[in-house]
């Protein structure tokens, strides 16, 4: 490598994973733009600027594509560039780069000031927040968990069109009911470019496997807020279980779900399985207030999000769902980015992938990123 070029920089560790296998005593060379090679470190030209973790871990950065807020402002009180400011710094402490900052079921009005938040967000060079998911308010109220019941209803194909063009290039994820929202509403969703995830739903099975033969191709915190498996009406979680392609979130923080709910999910999705924060942080304003509770959040007596970090979500499953580590990086790196069709340029540490790098200790916290 010639150390004359621009902006070539190194990260260098005692192990790399490269999201397909590790590599002991590597390091990545990147520009701005891209990864240009990965080499024995000792072949390295010294005139390179290096960052080295010599016990450390090198790993593809995360993805959370379902986080509220962070550091005393939820996105949907306060819509403006520094609650998202405030997120992708909460989400970097915990190795995240990039994030899905997500507005719970609303009103229309905050959902477009969300909207323009991220714009003037973007507008001002802010980095690391891939668009919007907007949760709801087209869900079930039988499956509203902390969702306020006044907001909740099923969407016409007119208001949908209204928040599209408010949204267009900003809006990227939609959890909704399936059995509330018309083929005709899915569809169109769908043909704008939606990645739609099932959620907040009392569907049966059959309703959710007709939502999912429409191209549903998600499901949201998976057994939360849910119709569950039972042995004789078998319920969106059934569908998730029997579907071949549907990638479903789930939040493993050990409050959400029990770890060894999330094992047996593992087993039944392998790589369709994939981790959300579903953070928020505390608030006495707007209509979604939250309350610490030990490690969890609460709204009025209702479990109503997590304190996790993506990083922690790792210890989580390798410890307490015995699941490798190796794995768990991707349920957090790879396998959201294939939710958001950014697997070809996230999730990887390859020649030609971004340069999103993680390094971690081996206890999982963070010593830096890129």
């Amino acid at each position: 490598m010639n150390a004359s070029l621009p902006d070539v920089q190194a990260l260098s560790a005692g192990r790399v994973f490269t999201g397909d296998r590790w590599l002991d005593n590597h390091t990545v060379l990147y520009d701005r733009q891209r990864i240009l090679q990965i080499l024995p470190t000792g072949s390295v030209d010294p005139a390179v600027p290096r960052r080295d973790f010599p016990d450390g871990i090198l790993a593809p950065a995360f993805l959370d594509l379902q986080i509220y807020g962070a550091y005393g402002k939820l996105l949907a009180v306060y819509p403006e560039p520094d609650s998202l400011a405030r997120l992708e710094q909460y989400c970097r402490s915990g190795g995240a780069k990039y994030c899905m900052p997500t507005v719970a079921t609303n009103d229309a009005a905050v959902f477009r000031r969300s909207i323009d938040a991220i714009r003037a967000y973007w507008k001002a060079g802010g980095t690391g927040v891939l668009g919007l998911h907007v949760e709801g308010p087209w869900i079930n109220p039988v499956r509203k968990g902390a969702h306020l019941e006044r907001f909740i209803h099923a969407p016409s194909l007119d208001e949908v069109k209204d928040l599209l063009d408010y949204g267009q290039d900003v809006i990227r994820i939609i959890t909704l009911a399936p059995e509330v929202c018309s083929p005709e509403v899915i569809r169109y969703l769908l043909s704008r470019g939606i990645i739609l995830s099932a959620g907040h739903s009392n569907a049966s099975y059959q309703e959710a496997m007709e939502g999912f033969h429409l191209g549903i191709p998600a499901a949201t915190h998976l057994y939360n807020a849910m119709s569950p498996l039972q042995h004789r009406a078998p319920g969106l979680v059934g569908a998730v279980f029997n579907h071949p392609s549907v990638m479903a979130s789930i939040i493993p923080d050990g409050h959400h779900v029990d770890f060894p709910a999330i094992r047996i999910a593992k087993k039944m999705l392998g790589e369709r399985l994939f981790v959300i924060t579903d953070a928020v942080t505390q608030t006495e304003e707007g209509p979604y207030p939250h309350q610490l509770v030990g490690d969890k959040y609460e709204s009025a007596g209702i479990l109503s999000g997590s304190a996790l970090t993506l990083n922690r979500a790792v210890r989580n499953l390798v410890e307490m769902t015995e699941i490798p580590l190796e794995e768990a990086l991707r349920m957090c790196s790879l396998y959201p980015a294939r939710v958001v069709r950014l697997d070809q340029r996230l999730g990887r540490i390859a020649p030609g992938f971004e340069p999103a790098l993680v390094a971690l200790d081996r206890d999982l916290n963070v010593l830096g990123m890129s």
